[in-house]
């Protein structure tokens, strides 16, 4: 193999084990607002659990959070827990360094 080859292999590499973290965060992140959420919407701990684990099922219907966002922020308030946009938001965001933090400090 040439020096290129070998480039373009570490290269491959690389970017393969970046999208498995960021697939890895997301799915904790997704777990943890899920869980933050049914906090809020008064879930029993079983409750909680089953409703975590739909918010990560839920990422996986398009590319991107917006369906996590979407979920989580109707489930909210339909429920009638009073929230802002901007305030799921920023927890999905505070959420996702919390899940990168937990990652790396594990490898």
């Amino acid at each position: 193999m040439s020096t290129f080859d070998d480039r373009e292999k570490a290269f491959e590499n690389k970017f393969a084990h970046d999208e498995q973290m960021q697939f890895k965060a997301a799915a904790r992140r997704n777990k943890k607002l899920g869980l933050w959420a049914a906090a809020k919407l008064g879930l029993s701990d079983e409750q909680a659990a089953e409703y975590a684990k739909a918010v990560v099922v839920a990422d996986l219907e398009e590319v991107g959070e917006d369906d996590v966002f979407r979920k989580v922020f109707h489930d909210l308030t339909e429920k009638g827990v009073a929230i802002e946009e901007t305030e799921l938001r920023v927890k999905m965001a505070e959420l996702m360094v919390e899940a990168k933090g937990e990652i790396i400090t594990e490898h």
